[in-house]
């Protein structure tokens, strides 16, 4: 499933990374396991119990009432998830990314007889498959979708650049910062460097040398470049 952004009402674009089909139908296959093999132990205390018929007809009502609103009560009281969903790292969530309002969860609950139970998923799985942002009819209705807790990792995120094999470092004093430092370094100038933002360039340039002790012979911008690749040259090389 790709991800898809949502622009808020305070123009904050926030990236979603949608949970897959498969993902999502193995979790349910989880799930459905866990209510089968509750009710094989509920079977197993019916028969030791012996109830006569009125007596079995209450216990079956009480005791199927949890199978009944299974998602329902999991969803809203563990932020989301049920134990298939955590299993997979996945969880339901507003399209904006905060967290749904018990009438979220009920709405998409209420909804799951239509696109899941009688249609046997098929109605689920053609709408999160064309509709993009990994929504079910239950979601669509309750402002929901369902998203993947993994980070999908690309290059740009990361600390490496790509440095050529006649490289000659400047700095030594580059592994004065840790590699969560280093992305994070890398991740304003990345940012700065795409907006045009000199002032931050400029700032973060003045923190960096001032980090390391010492004084840049370069522009700002050459500066942070070449204290990356640096960097990369240094650790590689360990």
């Amino acid at each position: 499933m790709d991800n898809f952004q949502i622009e808020t009402a305070q123009n904050v674009t926030i990236l979603q990374n949608a949970a897959g089909i498969g993902e999502r139908i193995l979790a349910y296959l989880i799930d459905l396991l866990i209510i089968v093999a509750y009710f094989i132990v509920v079977i197993f205390i019916v028969g030791a119990l012996q109830l006569n018929s009125g007596d079995e007809w209450v216990f079956w009502l009480i005791v199927g009432m949890p199978v009944f609103l299974y998602f329902l009560l999991w969803e809203t009281f563990w932020n989301g998830k049920t134990p298939g969903k955590a299993a997979l790292k996945i969880k339901v969530v507003r399209l904006d990314g905060s967290k749904p309002a018990f009438s979220n969860y009920l709405i998409r609950w209420l909804l799951r007889l239509l696109d899941i139970t009688l249609a046997f998923g098929g109605v689920a799985v053609v709408t999160i498959l064309f509709k993009g942002t990994g929504q079910r009819l239950g979601d669509m209705a309750g402002g929901t979708t369902v998203i993947s807790e993994q980070q999908r990792v690309q290059f740009r995120q990361t600390i490496l650049v790509d440095i050529p094999e006649n490289y000659v470092p400047v700095y030594p004093q580059v592994t004065v910062f840790s590699d969560a430092e280093m992305r994070k370094i890398k991740t304003i100038y990345t940012e700065a460097k795409r907006d045009v933002n000199h002032n931050v360039i400029l700032e973060l340039s003045k923190k960096v040398s001032a980090l390391m002790d010492v004084t840049p012979q370069e522009k700002p911008l050459h500066f942070v470049d070449r204290v990356i690749a640096d960097y990369n040259y240094y650790t590689q090389q360990l």
